[in-house]
């Protein structure tokens, strides 16, 4: 098992860095799962599993928004990042 990067990961799903063993989610065995956050990876499975990019986009926006980032600067982070992460990246927002 490779050691575990606890200031360079960042959660594949959602973007949040993850710093701290308590950050990071769980396989299915309740080892750490080093690409997802617990808010995103639980048991090895995804919290929001069925959930599309533009839903998550929408989400992350929200919640960066409950913790003072305005809402342009929010979307235009959540849309620069999300789809570049590896659980969106194969995936092509729905276009408006």
């Amino acid at each position: 098992m490779k050691p575990i990067d606890v200031h360079g990961n960042i959660c594949e799903s959602c973007g949040m860095p993850m710093h701290h063993l308590s950050d990071f989610g769980t396989n299915i065995d309740n080892t750490i799962n080093t690409e997802f956050c617990h808010f995103c990876f639980l048991k090895g499975r995804f919290v929001d599993h069925g959930i599309s990019l533009e839903q998550k986009i929408e989400k992350n926006i929200a919640m960066a928004q409950k913790l003072g980032m305005s809402r342009e600067e929010a979307t235009m982070k959540a849309n620069n990042t999300l789809p570049k992460l590896k659980r969106w990246k194969d995936l092509k927002p729905v276009e408006e």
